[in-house]
């Protein structure tokens, strides 16, 4: 057994915990690795979540491009990022979100953070 986490504000701690909670959603986004794939879950999102065995809480997650949400929901950004990248965003713009900054703060700040 692990020591539980300290809380980190403005992040949702992935352990072994959110990994079981998130793997029909992270099973899902690795999936989107295909064209075929991503195709069939544009034809029909309700569907295609309802095959990976979804709960509620990240289909409607997945409903509304929230990804602090999916994140919250068991989510792993880097199988999220196959998600988003469909969506035209990338992981600065849920870094922003997670901030609560623009993308364009965002970025300045990791700028200014490389200095």
């Amino acid at each position: 057994m692990t020591a539980p986490h300290e809380p980190i504000p403005g992040t949702t701690i992935f352990d072994g915990r959110m990994a079981m909670k998130g793997y029909p959603l992270n099973k899902m986004c690795y999936s989107f690795n295909e064209a075929a794939a991503r195709q069939e879950f544009l034809a029909d999102e309700d569907a295609y979540c309802a095959k990976f065995g979804l709960t509620e809480e990240q289909k409607t997650a997945i409903k509304e491009r929230n990804a602090l949400a999916l994140l919250a929901a068991g989510g792993n950004i880097y199988y999220l990022a196959k998600f988003i990248g469909m969506l035209g965003l990338n992981v600065q713009d849920i870094g922003a979100q997670q901030t609560g900054m623009t993308v364009e703060e965002f970025k300045a700040k990791l700028k200014a953070a490389g200095n």
